[in-house]
């Protein structure tokens, strides 16, 4: 295109008026776009210190408020006066029983725990010896409502302070396992950032061969970033939203993946434009009426699969939702209005030393494809297209058989951190020297009038060690239970106190002789639920019995994420087919495109598993991970597929559809590529948080993406719509498309 034929371009009748906006608006309308998402940048960047204030880590906090656990929760508050979270602290000999002088060391370190800020005083057991004499513990009450990570690591330090010779001591329990997972996500600001910018970096350097370009991309997306991170931590701090660690880490990747893979969209866009084009307003008009429905599209996907979430019975999922599509939308809106505005004011030099240049023929050498892979692989498709995607689908299958090995049904807590964890190891000495469940009892509030009955169900369930009630006239606070009743504390004949009654309800403990968190403990709640309802001679317990504690959160919250995975995945299938039936204005595309997007899900799941058993060694999975992983991976993967699809039809209208597709994948095969290794490598960096969960979904994810990437949209989905022809666009006929 000469100078002259651009100009008639720009000063053409027919060109849309934003097309030919006078020189004023053109630097005047960029330039505020510009100081507005500034603005943004400040507000979010002085809103990271205070995200990690408004984040929730509690599982408990999680549970719907129908939950039984959470029910026993709120109820258990009034027994004790206030809502606490138990620290267990025990003391373990390394030479033997304990001897006079290390009981009197470790009654004198439980004094000094009373002095941390932040623990009920006056509710510190004192210390109880084990059965073998080698170990002893006591049980801290911590408010809920306080920083745990910081009273328990206070703890510690008070322990360090007051050592006793010989003897180690940990703090676990429910809050120590809950300070270490606070601890884990401490690095979730500054280094999940930095090694996912760091990686996104060096890709695009790759990919562009430019110093400058690279930077805008990533200011672009730290700018959508900030954007979205100011807007939650204000509705959080409204309790609009509940913010947790895992929500925090999800959010900070997905908007700086997403963000990236949309400007590297308009990027190929604004590179043709600027071959079409002499002047920089021109070729970003251009650019933005070719990108700016993919880039909806794609985000739209996403954004509904993320809002579907809401209906989830998880807080911990239904928060997800809409703070993840706030970080989407500002990834959208930045991509399309930040970005372009970079750029305009750039132009050309962004790209230094590579410049795209105007030429006549610009538009149709780039629209027939470099000579090079992508090229290659588009004749590959036409000369064996039935082979292509028969064998591609063969292999797919073949993968997600490794499903059948994952092992989805929930992990104890003490397993959420990887790598070191005191509170661990704490749990590992107790189940030593005391019944494994001790210091997480499950708790049961029951009738007053109903201490027989439920006394002989639970003491009659397997797997319970002991039975108290709590009673305010009792040195500890509880009393012992069996079956014959109430056990006095003191010597013989000493008449038993009457339990606490509040609004006509007792509260009960049952320790476990397992771990509080394990999967053995959520089966023996699960049981004791049941025989609380339905064993035969249990027909005098009333609906008022409910069972709770660190074990029933496990289990309901459990329970409540394989009822949000079945609903939430069809759901999410159902709506992204219709957004793509309405971008594509077909049915049979939509259709083959979610399954190709399924399949791909399906054999990445199969691998992870196999990998998540075999090469890393992982105890299982939360039942949360599929179907996270589910929504991540079809929302973004069908991404690409709308890059590819909507070029395609692009291309058919006028080439028809089989040329169409192949100058499709021609065209977007390098930018796909670029994009889906962006996102892997922003969800890898997921796994430097050692974090269980998050180190699943980083794997997940990012070989799923690349799966996607360079099976399913660079073979399988050319291959399947070149071998249907212009049927692919059933039920209709694509305009003007003459094509077999």
């Amino acid at each position: 295109m000469t100078p002259k034929t651009a100009q008639a371009d720009r000063e053409s009748p027919a060109a849309p008026a934003i097309a030919r906006a006078p020189g004023w608006l053109r630097i005047v309308a960029p330039g505020v776009l510009i100081v507005v998402w500034f603005a943004f940048f400040a507000a979010g960047g002085a809103a990271f210190g205070g995200i990690g204030d408004v984040s929730e880590n509690d599982q408990s906090q999680l549970l719907p408020a129908s939950a039984e656990a959470t029910r026993v929760q709120q109820l258990q508050a009034e027994f004790v006066g206030d809502d606490v979270i138990p620290a267990v602290v025990v003391f373990e000999s390394r030479r033997g029983a304990l001897d006079d002088a290390q009981r009197d060391a470790i009654a004198h370190a439980s004094e000094a725990l009373r002095d941390v800020d932040g623990v009920a005083g006056d509710e510190i057991s004192p210390p109880l010896p084990s059965d073998d004499g080698e170990a002893a513990e006591i049980v801290v009450p911590l408010a809920s409502d306080g920083e745990i990570g910081d009273v328990v690591s206070e703890l510690r330090q008070a322990l360090a302070d007051n050592p006793v010779d010989g003897v180690d001591s940990h703090v676990a329990g429910p809050a120590g396992l809950t300070a270490d997972l606070v601890a884990a996500f401490g690095g979730i600001d500054s280094l999940l950032l930095l090694v996912a910018l760091g990686a996104v970096f060096v890709i695009l350097v790759i990919v562009y061969r430019s110093p400058l370009l690279p930077v805008i991309v990533l200011f672009s997306s730290m700018s959508a970033l900030t954007a979205a991170v100011f807007t939650v931590v204000q509705l959080a701090r409204a309790d609009i939203i509940v913010l947790t660690g895992q929500t925090q880490g999800i959010l900070f990747i997905l908007v700086i993946g997403a963000a990236t893979d949309y400007s590297l969209l308009y990027i190929a866009r604004y590179r043709e434009a600027l071959r079409m084009h002499r002047g920089k307003w021109e070729a970003t008009w251009s650019a933005v009426r070719a990108s700016w429905e993919p880039i909806l599209a794609s985000g739209g996907t996403v954004i509904a699969g993320l809002l579907i979430l809401m209906l989830s019975d998880l807080n911990s999922n239904k928060a997800l939702g809409p703070v993840a599509a706030l970080g989407i939308l500002f990834a959208v809106a930045a991509s399309l209005t930040l970005l372009p505005s970079l750029l305009l004011w750039c132009g050309r030099a962004a790209f230094w030393p590579l410049r795209p240049t105007a030429t006549a023929d610009g538009h149709r050498a780039h629209a027939a494809g470099r000579p090079g892979y992508w090229q290659r692989t588009a004749a590959l498709v036409a000369r064996r297209p039935r082979l292509i995607w028969a064998a591609v689908t063969v292999l797919l299958a073949v993968m997600s058989l490794g499903m059948l090995q994952l092992k989805a049904d929930g992990v104890p807590q003490s397993e959420f951190v990887l790598g070191e964890s005191p509170a661990r190891e704490g749990q590992a000495a107790i189940a030593r020297h005391f019944a494994a469940g001790a210091g997480t009892p499950v708790v049961l509030i029951a009738g007053e009038d109903e201490l027989a009955d439920v006394a002989a169900i639970v003491l009659g369930t397997d797997g319970v060690d002991s039975l108290s009630v709590m009673a305010d006239d009792s040195p500890s606070g509880m009393l012992p239970v069996t079956e014959d009743g109430i056990q006095a504390a003191g010597p013989p004949g000493t008449p038993a106190p009457d339990p606490t009654v509040v609004d006509g309800r007792i509260m009960l403990r049952a320790t476990l002789d397992v771990a509080g968190d394990s999967t053995e403990a959520l089966a023996i709640v699960g049981e004791m639920r049941e025989d609380l309802t339905d064993r035969a001679g249990a027909a005098a317990v009333s609906e008022r019995v409910l069972v709770g504690g660190t074990s029933a959160v496990a289990l309901d919250s459990n329970t409540a994420a394989i009822h949000d995975r079945n609903l939430i995945i069809p759901l999410v299938l159902v709506v992204i087919t219709g957004i793509l039936m309405l971008l594509l204005r077909a049915i049979l595309a939509p259709l083959l495109l979610i399954a190709t997007v399924v399949l791909s899900f399906t054999a990445a799941l199969g691998v992870s598993a196999l990998v998540f058993n075999g090469l890393f060694g992982f105890p299982g999975a939360d039942p949360s991970v599929p179907l996270f992983g589910f929504v991540f991976l079809v929302a973004l993967g069908i991404d690409y597929n709308i890059f590819l699809m909507t070029r395609v039809r692009e291309e058919s209208v006028a080439q028809g559809t089989r040329t169409g597709i192949l100058r499709g994948l021609a065209v977007t095969g390098g930018v796909i590529s670029s994009a889906g290794v962006v996102l892997a490598a922003t969800f890898a960096a997921l796994g430097v948080i050692p974090i269980l969960f998050l180190a699943q979904i980083a794997f997940i994810v990012a070989f799923g993406v690349l799966l996607d990437t360079f099976l399913v949209r660079s073979l399988l989905v050319p291959a399947l719509a070149y071998d249907i022809g212009r049927t692919i666009w059933w039920p209709w006929t694509l305009a003007g498309d003459r094509s077999g």
